[in-house]
């Protein structure tokens, strides 16, 4: 399932907690999909609290507390990582991630905490939600086999890496216009993890974040900048990442086509993408101006696939939003691919 859906299914869980429908939701994927980015947004975005527990790391009096005497025999201390309304607000979520990785031992220590929302004489507050998350026991991670009554505690979903999601959080975080371009040009390089060769570095959701990370510390200096870039995605990526950043050095006056002026559109398909990353990310840099909107726009109808305007025009709606309908080129743009199907066009909320 593509990650803005399962998005949307987890805000979903969050908000219907307090009503009292919420059922503790696993979250499966390979690693470096965007598992714990996801449940990390839900939480920014309500602007509550996220508890993050590697279940992997820990024992199971991590859990249940330790024991100590009183008047009326043994009781247990309530371990002070767990949520508690006071400290931590009356709403939050209870991330639980690697609980695949747990020893037996210390997942069973959970069962309690998920289906009853208690641990003994603790008890988690009305609004927080659980999820969970791990790798699958195919992705060559330390993993156990998931034990049927634990499973069955959870709804299950399998996250999986798509590129029109990625470029949306790329364009919120700012990321490198040579990597969406590179994306775009080469789609199938969001994710390539192959778990019978067992890599260490390779192309990855988390993994293109490092490497636009490395293009800021490295760009100035080009002796360093292709390991870097291997280091992140891997050698053979890397290497076709290098060449392709090499060739942007040809791409058209960015800001002449932004200005208005005109401008060749490049004949390689490759640096078609490119000049399209650049625009867009230039548009969000300057707050979704309309006269440069305007400009974008005329430049799309020059494109000779139009299919290369409409995805310049489709992540320019993404990165800025509902204002460019309003914007008086894009009836003319939208006249000039009325055959088209366009997808993803949808009111930014």
């Amino acid at each position: 399932m593509r990650p803005s859906h399962i998005e949307a299914i987890l805000d979903r869980e969050f908000v219907s907690c307090v009503a009292g429908h919420h059922t503790p939701v696993m979250l499966w994927g390979p690693p470096g999909v965007g598992k714990s980015q996801i449940i990390a947004g839900i939480a920014e975005h309500h602007g509550v609290s996220l508890i993050d527990i590697r279940l992997s790391q820990m024992e199971p009096t991590d859990l249940r507390g330790i024991p100590f005497r009183s008047e009326h025999g043994v009781e247990w201390s309530v371990p002070a990582l767990l949520p508690d309304a006071k400290r931590h607000g009356p709403t939050g979520i209870l991330f639980l991630d690697e609980i695949n990785a747990a020893p037996p031992t210390v997942s069973a220590a959970a069962y309690q905490l998920i289906l009853d929302r208690c641990l003994g004489e603790y008890t988690i507050p009305e609004g927080w939600v659980i999820f969970a998350a791990g790798n699958r026991q195919g992705d060559r991670g330390v993993t156990y086999a998931m034990p049927a009554p634990l499973a069955n505690r959870f709804t299950h979903y399998e996250v999986e890496a798509h590129l029109d999601d990625w470029i949306d959080w790329a364009l919120a975080h700012g990321v490198d216009a040579g990597i969406l371009g590179f994306l775009r040009f080469r789609p199938d390089l969001l994710f390539n993890f192959d778990p019978a060769h067992n890599p260490v570095a390779f192309p990855s959701p988390r993994s293109w974040e490092y490497a636009h990370r490395a293009l800021q510390k490295f760009t100035y200096r080009p002796d360093l900048l292709l390991d870097a870039l291997q280091a992140c995605v891997g050698k053979a990526t890397g290497v076709e990442l290098k060449a392709y950043l090499d060739n942007m050095t040809n791409l058209p006056d960015i800001d002449a086509i932004l200005a208005g002026q005109e401008a060749e559109v490049p004949k390689g398909i490759d640096l078609q993408y490119g000049v399209a990353a650049a625009l867009v990310r230039r548009a969000k840099q300057v707050s979704g101006d309309p006269a440069i909107l305007g400009n974008i726009l005329r430049y799309a109808k020059r494109f000779p696939q139009r299919e290369m305007g409409v995805m310049l025009v489709t992540d320019l709606h993404r990165a800025v939003g509902k204002p460019l309908f309003g914007v008086p080129e894009f009836v003319d743009w939208a006249n000039s691919v009325a055959e088209l199907m366009l997808y993803d066009f949808k009111p930014t909320q």
